[in-house]
């Protein structure tokens, strides 16, 4: 009778706090869906109106090396240019972890180089790099990012002479 009391007592306490493993589980998945659906649409086709959907307003994206993106128009701005750059640009997810309101990626994107990108005239090379990710996600809105690319795997391939003969992973 003491154990059922108990459990009857925590269930309840989880569920007026929003506890509730079923209500977390629930919004875990939502997460995982939404970055998802930033990769799949935003990134790898370029749908820029669906940054309205899935990004908030005060979103901000931090690099170790190089600029903040924030706001809707910095989310779309960098994808516009990241896509003039690279037309056909894919970011395939690998592993997805979410905890909280964090979603953790690793991917891998591929492009191939048609426009100007760092100063580097395009080179029609077909890259691919890795990537790791990690979004903040609140009332269904991306808000936060801190993003972790090979850069310099990414500039290697579209400097070295012989990058068209490297294998392609």
């Amino acid at each position: 009778m003491k154990i059922h009391l108990l459990l009857l007592i925590t269930l309840f306490a989880a569920s007026i706090v929003g506890c509730s493993p079923s209500k977390q589980a629930h919004t875990l998945s939502e997460n995982k869906a939404i970055v998802l659906r930033a990769e799949a649409e935003l990134w790898s086709k370029g749908n820029l109106a669906v940054a309205d959907e899935l990004y908030s307003p005060d979103f901000v994206c931090h690099f170790p090396v190089g600029p903040e993106w924030r706001g809707l128009e910095g989310i779309k701005g960098e994808v516009r240019r990241h896509r003039t750059s690279f037309p056909d640009w894919h970011e395939k997810v690998d592993d997805i972890v979410a905890e909280g309101d964090r979603v953790v990626i690793r991917f891998t994107s591929t492009g191939t180089h048609q426009g100007e990108f760092a100063g580097i005239a395009p080179t029609g090379r077909k890259v691919s790099i890795q990537e790791i990710a990690i979004f903040r996600v609140v009332d269904g809105k991306i808000v936060e990012q801190w993003g972790m690319p090979d850069i310099h795997g990414l500039m290697e391939q579209l400097r070295a002479p012989n990058a068209d003969k490297r294998p392609t992973p």
